[in-house]
């Protein structure tokens, strides 16, 4: 084993929960891991209906680096599986999960993106609230014993990494995709913006 790989299971077993944990903070810990990654679809949601072009832009521009960035993500999985945690025997598990290659975490690299892109584009004050979701997020996953602390390492890296590949292609494209997709919207969607209950 290198040492890599020890400093993450050593890591890993300080943060994860034992049998003599808590009830109520593994309870806690599981509710983050599963379900405080609504907020991003949400956010960037709510972000869209505002109507302002600037902020569906910058939506699009986060849901795209995701894309990408999942897709790395699958592709490194492929080509290097790293087996979970309760995979290996290591630890205590307190939610079910498929055993699917764990690195790099795909709720971290959403996270990652989405925060990343939104504080590259000055929406600072929430660019820094997903971020604090995302760390949430990261050490509930730990905690209940499902991903690796380098597992959400590596989702920054890749997170970084998709915004980075993605930025001159943004840079030509990203004003036109969202145009078309603020047109597809518009037509879909034209009944409920026609009587105001959604923005135009």
């Amino acid at each position: 084993m290198n040492t890599l790989e020890a400093f993450n299971r050593t890591l890993f077993l300080t943060i994860n929960a034992t049998p003599s944990t808590p009830a109520s903070l593994i309870h806690v810990a599981r509710f983050m891991a599963d379900y405080l990654i609504y907020l991003v679809p949400l956010t960037l949601t709510a972000m869209w209906l505002s109507g302002d072009a600037h902020r569906r832009e910058i939506a699009m521009h986060a849901c795209c680096a995701a894309l990408l960035a999942l897709g790395i993500n699958q592709m490194i999985g492929l080509l290097w599986p790293h087996p979970r945690p309760f995979v290996m025997g290591i630890g205590h598990t307190f939610l079910d999960h498929a055993p699917d290659s764990s690195f790099p975490s795909d709720h971290g690299t959403i996270f990652a993106c989405v925060a990343l892109t939104l504080l590259l584009n000055g929406m600072r004050r929430l660019g820094v609230a997903i971020v604090l979701a995302g760390l949430a997020v990261a050490w509930a996953r730990v905690f209940v014993g499902v991903h690796f602390p380098l597992d959400m390492a590596g989702a920054v890296v890749v997170a970084s990494a998709a915004i980075f590949l993605l930025a001159p292609f943004w840079q030509l494209f990203g004003a036109s995709a969202t145009r078309a997709w603020v047109a597809v919207y518009r037509t879909l969607l034209a009944w409920p913006i026609e009587r105001g209950w959604l923005s135009l």
